[in-house]
């Protein structure tokens, strides 16, 4: 594997009067090409996507460390007064965490935001370290579509060995697989690894969305290779819902408050899902239980029940699945995301306290939110809505290995690195181009 060092060129480019000069980052190892715009052209300020990113790597981490408080708390099955499962409520935010599946309660004792304070790091986890492999590994190979053997050599670089490793149930069949040889798509495939539809695959990949700004199309072809190293079917389905949503978080009309924006591309989105996929039958259940009136915990719970116990539209994983009925399953824990998303009404608050105690896996709808909407209202934006500022250094080294700097990054560093990603997308695969003059993309439309 091509491996290249992380340099920053930094230029000045001077107004046409020669006052003002704006600070630009440039890849060395890209030729920025001359490009004339089309009116149709959309055009992404560089410098506001750059501090957006860092919105949604500071969004993940305050959603995932605060949804690894409940994780795996309340997964499902008869609760002492026989109904689901003596599911949280919202009641239960500011009170005593209770044991996890494993008996363990060693995140916090209380039910709460959980936030690494301005002069701390984050660590890195399973719902933002393989992201940030991916990320790496675009960059260094200076490349936008990774190949089989990019993504099993960046693993078996990055990933321990031995346990903790911090890998869930389909990414660590698949990791098994690479050390045999096996190479992606070869991964997912069901003979090999039965854990295809678990929820792994959207943990790891909704960041190619951002990677191409308005363009879902070919969000889709970046992610396809990471999404299929571990899914299939609905796992693969859900994950590229994701991406699509992220993908149109760059365009959604500014003149629509936050939870309009949301649901239109929530909406357009649901249009990739197969009209027979239990994972559409999910998200039009909780759309309708929504728009119904009930309360979250109503809905979460008539999903529980639809779907953990009755085991209605093909969802089977309450049997296939006898350690948890299927706790880390995509399915369950896609229909608790949508359920955050729309009773979070676009508030990233509040998304993230309905995903924390509505069950199940509940660090990765959080995380996947939080990051989403982190994007959307940028770094100042999350700071804003808490009302404090965050630690801005990022330790993937908690996690995974082989990294630069002992593995401790800046939110900065990392955005800086994604734009870089962006400029060789836009120009070598949307045909568009990047202006350095004025620091924006020019990006035609599909």
């Amino acid at each position: 594997m091509k491996i290249k060092l992380s340099i920053l060129i930094v230029a000045f480019v001077f107004s046409v009067d020669g006052t003002l000069p704006k600070r630009l980052f440039l890849d060395e190892d890209l030729t920025y090409k001359k490009y004339t715009s089309a009116p149709t052209d959309r055009v992404i300020s560089r410098a506001e996507y750059t501090e957006k990113i860092q919105g949604f790597w500071l969004g993940q981490c305050i959603a995932n460390w605060t949804g690894l408080i409940t994780e795996m708390d309340k997964i499902g099955g008869a609760g002492k007064d026989g109904k689901a499962a003596g599911f949280y409520t919202r009641e239960n935010w500011g009170g005593p965490d209770e044991p996890n599946l494993w008996g363990s309660n060693k995140i916090s004792d209380t039910i709460t935001f959980l936030m690494a304070s301005e002069d701390s790091v984050w660590g890195a986890d399973d719902d933002t370290d393989i992201e940030y492999i991916y990320q790496h590994l675009l960059y260094t190979n200076q490349t936008s579509i990774l190949t089989p053997e990019q993504i099993r050599n960046g693993w078996l670089r990055h990933i321990n060995k031995e346990e903790e490793n911090y890998l869930w149930v389909s990414n660590q069949r698949a990791f098994d697989l690479m050390h045999e040889g096996v190479l992606p798509p070869e991964t997912s495939n069901p003979e090999r690894n039965p854990y295809y539809e678990m929820i792994d695959a959207q943990l790891t990949t909704e960041l190619f969305g951002l990677f191409s700004p308005g363009r879902p199309d070919f969000a889709l072809k970046m992610a396809h290779l990471p999404i299929h190293t571990t899914a299939r079917e609905n796992a693969a389905w859900i994950s590229e819902f994701y991406v699509i949503m992220h993908a149109l978080a760059a365009v959604a009309d500014n003149d629509l408050p936050m939870e309009e924006k949301l649901h239109w591309m929530a909406e357009e989105a649901r249009l990739h899902l197969p009209q027979d996929s239990y994972a559409a039958k999910m998200y039009d259940f909780v759309k309708s239980k929504y728009e119904s009136g009930a309360t979250w915990e109503e809905t979460r719970d008539a999903l529980h029940e639809k779907y953990q116990v009755r085991q209605e539209d093909g969802y089977e994983w309450s049997t296939k699945d006898k350690i948890c009925k299927g706790c880390f399953a995509a399915g369950i824990n896609f229909g608790a995301s949508i359920i955050s998303l729309l009773y979070g009404e676009g508030e990233m608050k509040k998304t993230i306290k309905i995903g924390t105690l509505c069950g199940w896996d509940s660090d990765n709808p959080t995380a996947t939110w939080g990051g989403l909407i982190g994007f959307m209202i940028g770094r100042e934006g999350v700071e804003k809505a808490f009302g404090q500022k965050f630690a801005n250094k990022f330790n993937i080294h908690r996690t995974r290995i082989g990294f630069p700097g002992d593995g401790i990054d800046s939110f900065e560093n990392m955005a800086k690195i994604a734009v870089f990603i962006i400029d060789r997308v836009v120009q070598e695969e949307l045909g568009g181009g990047v202006d350095l003059k004025e620091n924006v993309w020019f990006i035609p439309q599909n």
